[in-house]
Protein backbone atom coordinates (compact mmCIF):
# COMPACT_ATOMS: atom_id res chain seq x y z
CA UNK A 1 0.00 0.00 0.00
CA UNK A 2 1.50 3.60 -1.27
CA UNK A 3 2.07 6.14 2.11
CA UNK A 4 2.15 8.58 -0.67
CA UNK A 5 -0.51 11.03 0.66
CA UNK A 6 -2.99 12.49 -1.80
CA UNK A 7 -2.75 16.30 -3.25
CA UNK A 8 -5.60 17.65 -1.43
CA UNK A 9 -8.49 18.70 -3.85
CA UNK A 10 -7.82 22.58 -5.67
CA UNK A 11 -11.60 24.35 -5.00
CA UNK A 12 -12.61 25.60 -8.09
CA UNK A 13 -15.21 27.84 -10.10
CA UNK A 14 -16.77 28.97 -12.98
CA UNK A 15 -18.07 32.50 -14.41
CA UNK A 16 -20.89 32.71 -17.06
CA UNK A 17 -23.21 35.02 -18.86
CA UNK A 18 -27.05 35.12 -19.44
CA UNK A 19 -27.82 33.92 -23.27
CA UNK A 20 -28.09 36.81 -25.97
CA UNK A 21 -30.93 34.81 -27.39
CA UNK A 22 -33.19 32.20 -27.04
CA UNK A 23 -31.28 30.08 -29.77
CA UNK A 24 -28.50 29.83 -27.18
CA UNK A 25 -30.31 29.03 -24.19
CA UNK A 26 -29.58 24.96 -25.19
CA UNK A 27 -26.35 25.75 -25.88
CA UNK A 28 -25.36 27.01 -22.93
CA UNK A 29 -27.14 24.33 -20.57
CA UNK A 30 -25.45 21.62 -22.30
CA UNK A 31 -22.14 24.25 -20.58
CA UNK A 32 -23.68 24.51 -17.33
CA UNK A 33 -24.26 20.18 -17.38
CA UNK A 34 -20.28 19.92 -18.80
CA UNK A 35 -19.12 22.44 -16.22
CA UNK A 36 -21.19 20.89 -13.26
CA UNK A 37 -19.99 17.29 -14.03
CA UNK A 38 -16.95 18.49 -13.32
CA UNK A 39 -17.47 19.60 -9.26
CA UNK A 40 -17.13 23.28 -9.32
CA UNK A 41 -17.77 25.34 -5.58
CA UNK A 42 -20.20 27.09 -7.57
CA UNK A 43 -20.99 28.62 -10.63
CA UNK A 44 -22.03 32.74 -11.33
CA UNK A 45 -23.42 34.11 -13.74
CA UNK A 46 -23.25 37.75 -14.81
CA UNK A 47 -26.01 40.33 -14.36
CA UNK A 48 -26.57 43.23 -17.07
CA UNK A 49 -25.83 46.98 -16.31
CA UNK A 50 -28.97 48.27 -15.42
CA UNK A 51 -30.89 45.25 -15.30
CA UNK A 52 -30.78 44.41 -19.16
CA UNK A 53 -30.23 40.79 -18.39
CA UNK A 54 -31.65 40.19 -14.81
CA UNK A 55 -34.63 38.01 -16.29
CA UNK A 56 -32.17 35.59 -18.20
CA UNK A 57 -29.55 35.20 -15.29
CA UNK A 58 -32.38 34.39 -12.97
CA UNK A 59 -33.38 31.90 -15.38
CA UNK A 60 -29.65 30.46 -15.58
CA UNK A 61 -29.63 30.57 -12.27
CA UNK A 62 -32.40 28.66 -12.05
CA UNK A 63 -31.37 25.67 -14.41
CA UNK A 64 -28.07 25.66 -12.43
CA UNK A 65 -29.87 24.84 -9.07
CA UNK A 66 -32.84 22.57 -10.25
CA UNK A 67 -30.90 20.76 -12.96
CA UNK A 68 -26.94 20.50 -11.45
CA UNK A 69 -25.78 20.03 -7.32
CA UNK A 70 -23.71 23.14 -7.58
CA UNK A 71 -24.22 26.50 -5.93
CA UNK A 72 -25.61 29.47 -7.99
CA UNK A 73 -23.95 32.45 -7.64
CA UNK A 74 -26.10 35.69 -8.58
CA UNK A 75 -24.26 39.07 -9.75
CA UNK A 76 -25.62 42.15 -9.02
CA UNK A 77 -24.22 45.89 -9.69
CA UNK A 78 -25.50 48.85 -8.23
CA UNK A 79 -25.36 50.69 -11.43
CA UNK A 80 -28.87 52.39 -12.28
CA UNK A 81 -30.32 50.94 -9.69
CA UNK A 82 -32.59 52.70 -6.78
CA UNK A 83 -32.18 51.26 -3.20
CA UNK A 84 -36.61 49.62 -3.77
CA UNK A 85 -35.30 48.02 -7.20
CA UNK A 86 -32.34 46.70 -5.84
CA UNK A 87 -34.39 45.23 -3.16
CA UNK A 88 -37.08 43.75 -5.06
CA UNK A 89 -34.19 41.94 -7.47
CA UNK A 90 -33.10 40.45 -4.21
CA UNK A 91 -35.74 38.99 -2.62
CA UNK A 92 -36.27 37.59 -6.60
CA UNK A 93 -33.12 35.52 -6.08
CA UNK A 94 -33.93 34.83 -2.63
CA UNK A 95 -37.61 33.66 -3.75
CA UNK A 96 -35.73 31.57 -6.25
CA UNK A 97 -33.42 30.11 -3.12
CA UNK A 98 -30.20 31.92 -4.28
CA UNK A 99 -28.17 32.31 -1.26
CA UNK A 100 -24.76 33.19 -2.86
CA UNK A 101 -24.41 37.04 -4.28
CA UNK A 102 -21.03 38.64 -6.34
CA UNK A 103 -22.08 42.37 -4.66
CA UNK A 104 -20.63 44.81 -7.42
CA UNK A 105 -20.25 48.67 -7.71
CA UNK A 106 -20.23 48.15 -11.74
CA UNK A 107 -19.74 50.78 -14.87
CA UNK A 108 -22.08 53.51 -15.94
CA UNK A 109 -22.95 52.33 -19.51
CA UNK A 110 -20.69 53.57 -22.53
CA UNK A 111 -22.08 57.08 -22.97
CA UNK A 112 -23.30 57.49 -19.29
CA UNK A 113 -21.50 59.58 -16.87
CA UNK A 114 -21.00 58.83 -12.72
CA UNK A 115 -25.28 60.48 -11.78
CA UNK A 116 -26.33 57.14 -13.98
CA UNK A 117 -24.68 55.17 -11.22
CA UNK A 118 -27.85 55.30 -8.84
CA UNK A 119 -29.04 55.33 -4.86
CA UNK A 120 -26.05 52.69 -4.20
CA UNK A 121 -23.09 54.42 -4.44
CA UNK A 122 -20.38 51.26 -3.42
CA UNK A 123 -20.52 47.55 -3.55
CA UNK A 124 -20.45 48.16 0.13
CA UNK A 125 -23.81 49.68 0.42
CA UNK A 126 -25.27 46.29 -2.23
CA UNK A 127 -23.32 44.07 0.37
CA UNK A 128 -25.52 45.90 3.38
CA UNK A 129 -28.31 45.67 1.45
CA UNK A 130 -28.61 41.99 0.77
CA UNK A 131 -28.07 41.52 4.40
CA UNK A 132 -31.09 43.74 5.08
CA UNK A 133 -33.28 42.05 2.53
CA UNK A 134 -32.37 38.97 4.16
CA UNK A 135 -33.09 40.10 7.21
CA UNK A 136 -36.59 40.90 6.83
CA UNK A 137 -37.53 37.69 6.23
CA UNK A 138 -38.47 35.23 8.12
CA UNK A 139 -35.85 33.89 10.50
CA UNK A 140 -36.72 30.07 9.60
CA UNK A 141 -37.53 27.62 7.05
CA UNK A 142 -39.46 24.68 6.87
CA UNK A 143 -39.78 21.41 5.32
CA UNK A 144 -42.02 18.67 5.09
CA UNK A 145 -41.62 15.61 7.30
CA UNK A 146 -42.26 12.43 5.22
CA UNK A 147 -45.40 10.49 6.18
CA UNK A 148 -46.72 12.63 8.18
CA UNK A 149 -49.20 14.70 6.88
CA UNK A 150 -49.77 18.66 7.98
CA UNK A 151 -46.11 18.54 10.03
CA UNK A 152 -43.24 20.62 9.21
CA UNK A 153 -39.49 20.26 10.32
CA UNK A 154 -38.36 24.24 11.26
CA UNK A 155 -34.73 25.08 10.81
CA UNK A 156 -32.29 28.30 11.19
CA UNK A 157 -32.67 29.89 7.50
CA UNK A 158 -29.01 29.65 5.85
CA UNK A 159 -27.34 33.22 5.69
CA UNK A 160 -26.40 34.60 2.04
CA UNK A 161 -23.05 34.16 0.92
CA UNK A 162 -21.35 37.38 0.14
CA UNK A 163 -18.72 37.91 -2.32
CA UNK A 164 -16.93 40.97 -3.68
CA UNK A 165 -14.68 42.34 -6.25
CA UNK A 166 -10.72 42.20 -5.94
CA UNK A 167 -8.41 44.60 -8.12
CA UNK A 168 -4.70 43.35 -7.66
CA UNK A 169 -3.58 45.74 -10.27
CA UNK A 170 -6.31 48.64 -9.32
CA UNK A 171 -9.56 49.62 -10.56
CA UNK A 172 -9.32 52.21 -13.18
CA UNK A 173 -10.52 54.90 -11.19
CA UNK A 174 -8.07 54.22 -8.30
CA UNK A 175 -6.08 57.43 -7.72
CA UNK A 176 -3.75 55.78 -5.10
CA UNK A 177 -2.03 52.36 -4.45
CA UNK A 178 -3.95 51.26 -1.63
CA UNK A 179 -7.20 52.24 -2.45
CA UNK A 180 -8.11 49.66 -3.47
CA UNK A 181 -6.95 47.34 -0.29
CA UNK A 182 -9.24 50.07 1.88
CA UNK A 183 -12.52 49.21 -0.42
CA UNK A 184 -11.88 46.24 0.22
CA UNK A 185 -11.41 46.50 3.65
CA UNK A 186 -14.92 48.58 3.81
CA UNK A 187 -16.30 45.56 1.73
CA UNK A 188 -15.66 43.33 4.69
CA UNK A 189 -16.64 45.26 7.48
CA UNK A 190 -19.88 45.69 5.31
CA UNK A 191 -20.57 41.89 5.81
CA UNK A 192 -18.71 40.50 2.39
CA UNK A 193 -17.54 36.89 3.21
CA UNK A 194 -15.04 36.02 0.49
CA UNK A 195 -13.22 37.99 -2.76
CA UNK A 196 -12.97 36.90 -6.69
CA UNK A 197 -10.37 39.45 -8.22
CA UNK A 198 -10.67 40.70 -11.54
CA UNK A 199 -8.37 38.97 -14.47
CA UNK A 200 -4.40 39.84 -13.91
CA UNK A 201 -1.23 38.04 -15.90
CA UNK A 202 0.95 37.50 -13.51
CA UNK A 203 1.25 35.44 -10.34
CA UNK A 204 3.08 38.40 -8.32
CA UNK A 205 0.17 40.58 -9.40
CA UNK A 206 -1.92 38.46 -7.35
CA UNK A 207 0.23 37.30 -4.55
CA UNK A 208 1.63 40.65 -3.65
CA UNK A 209 -1.74 42.21 -3.09
CA UNK A 210 -3.34 39.55 -1.35
CA UNK A 211 0.46 40.22 0.98
CA UNK A 212 -0.96 43.85 1.51
CA UNK A 213 -4.58 43.09 2.01
CA UNK A 214 -3.57 40.79 4.49
CA UNK A 215 -1.34 43.42 6.11
CA UNK A 216 -3.78 45.77 6.35
CA UNK A 217 -6.61 43.24 8.09
CA UNK A 218 -8.26 41.60 5.26
CA UNK A 219 -8.84 38.34 6.68
CA UNK A 220 -11.77 36.52 4.08
CA UNK A 221 -10.81 34.76 0.73
CA UNK A 222 -9.37 35.65 -2.13
CA UNK A 223 -10.15 33.86 -4.69
CA UNK A 224 -7.94 34.35 -7.94
CA UNK A 225 -10.03 35.70 -11.00
CA UNK A 226 -8.22 33.94 -14.33
CA UNK A 227 -9.21 34.31 -17.51
CA UNK A 228 -7.95 31.74 -21.06
CA UNK A 229 -6.81 34.10 -23.45
CA UNK A 230 -7.36 32.39 -26.53
CA UNK A 231 -6.49 35.32 -29.44
CA UNK A 232 -5.13 38.87 -30.02
CA UNK A 233 -9.08 40.28 -30.60
CA UNK A 234 -10.08 38.65 -27.32
CA UNK A 235 -6.82 40.50 -25.06
CA UNK A 236 -7.45 43.39 -26.71
CA UNK A 237 -11.30 43.71 -25.59
CA UNK A 238 -10.37 42.28 -22.24
CA UNK A 239 -7.29 45.88 -22.00
CA UNK A 240 -9.84 47.97 -23.06
CA UNK A 241 -12.73 46.65 -20.38
CA UNK A 242 -10.08 46.49 -17.19
CA UNK A 243 -7.50 48.63 -18.22
CA UNK A 244 -5.36 45.84 -17.41
CA UNK A 245 -1.50 46.81 -18.70
CA UNK A 246 -0.32 45.08 -22.09
CA UNK A 247 0.90 41.57 -21.31
CA UNK A 248 3.92 42.16 -23.70
CA UNK A 249 4.96 38.11 -23.66
CA UNK A 250 1.34 36.91 -24.55
CA UNK A 251 0.44 39.60 -26.95
CA UNK A 252 3.27 38.58 -29.29
CA UNK A 253 2.84 34.82 -28.86
CA UNK A 254 -0.74 35.32 -29.85
CA UNK A 255 0.05 37.85 -32.49
CA UNK A 256 3.02 35.46 -34.40
CA UNK A 257 1.08 32.43 -33.97
CA UNK A 258 -1.16 31.92 -37.43
CA UNK A 259 -3.32 29.37 -36.44
CA UNK A 260 -6.61 29.20 -34.56
CA UNK A 261 -5.50 25.91 -32.83
CA UNK A 262 -1.87 27.20 -31.82
CA UNK A 263 -3.22 30.42 -30.35
CA UNK A 264 -5.57 28.61 -28.13
CA UNK A 265 -2.92 26.31 -26.93
CA UNK A 266 -0.71 29.46 -26.35
CA UNK A 267 -3.71 30.60 -24.32
CA UNK A 268 -4.58 27.51 -22.47
CA UNK A 269 -0.88 26.89 -20.88
CA UNK A 270 -0.74 30.89 -19.92
CA UNK A 271 -3.71 30.45 -17.86
CA UNK A 272 -2.71 26.80 -16.13
CA UNK A 273 0.37 28.03 -15.55
CA UNK A 274 -0.97 31.08 -13.66
CA UNK A 275 -3.36 28.60 -11.88
CA UNK A 276 -0.35 26.52 -10.74
CA UNK A 277 1.64 29.55 -9.55
CA UNK A 278 -1.25 31.08 -7.32
CA UNK A 279 -2.59 28.10 -5.68
CA UNK A 280 1.41 27.40 -5.35
CA UNK A 281 1.36 30.31 -3.47
CA UNK A 282 -1.23 29.93 -1.39
CA UNK A 283 -4.67 31.12 -3.37
CA UNK A 284 -7.76 29.23 -2.00
CA UNK A 285 -8.56 27.78 -5.15
CA UNK A 286 -9.32 29.08 -8.63
CA UNK A 287 -12.07 31.16 -10.38
CA UNK A 288 -12.16 30.92 -14.07
CA UNK A 289 -14.36 32.78 -16.54
CA UNK A 290 -15.37 30.73 -18.56
CA UNK A 291 -17.11 32.90 -21.72
CA UNK A 292 -19.77 30.34 -22.15
CA UNK A 293 -17.52 27.28 -23.21
CA UNK A 294 -17.05 24.65 -21.28
CA UNK A 295 -13.73 22.77 -23.17
CA UNK A 296 -11.03 25.60 -22.33
CA UNK A 297 -11.66 26.28 -18.59
CA UNK A 298 -11.96 22.69 -18.27
CA UNK A 299 -8.78 21.92 -20.01
CA UNK A 300 -7.11 24.61 -18.21
CA UNK A 301 -7.51 23.30 -14.96
CA UNK A 302 -6.25 19.53 -16.06
CA UNK A 303 -3.01 21.14 -17.03
CA UNK A 304 -2.74 23.00 -14.01
CA UNK A 305 -3.21 19.53 -12.20
CA UNK A 306 -6.68 20.76 -10.58
CA UNK A 307 -8.39 18.10 -12.88
CA UNK A 308 -7.59 14.75 -13.39
CA UNK A 309 -7.63 14.42 -17.66
CA UNK A 310 -11.55 14.81 -18.47
CA UNK A 311 -13.26 12.00 -20.53
CA UNK A 312 -16.65 14.68 -19.88
CA UNK A 313 -15.86 17.10 -22.69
Amino acid sequence: MSSETPNPRVPFSFELYPPRSASSHEALHETVRRLAAAGPDFISVTYGAGGSTGGRSLEVLRFIREHTAVEPLAHLTCVGNTYAGAATLIREFLDAGILSFLALRGDPPVGQDEPFLGDLESAAQLVQLIDRVQAERAPYEESPVPGIPGAARVSARRKASIAVAAFPNGHPRSVHRWQDVDALLAKQAAGATSAITQLFFHADDYLTFVERARAAGVTIPILPGIMPIVSPVRLARVLELTGETLPSELAIALDVEPTPEGRHEIGVEWAARLAREVVAGGAPGVHLYAFNQHDTVLTVLEEAGVLPVSRLR
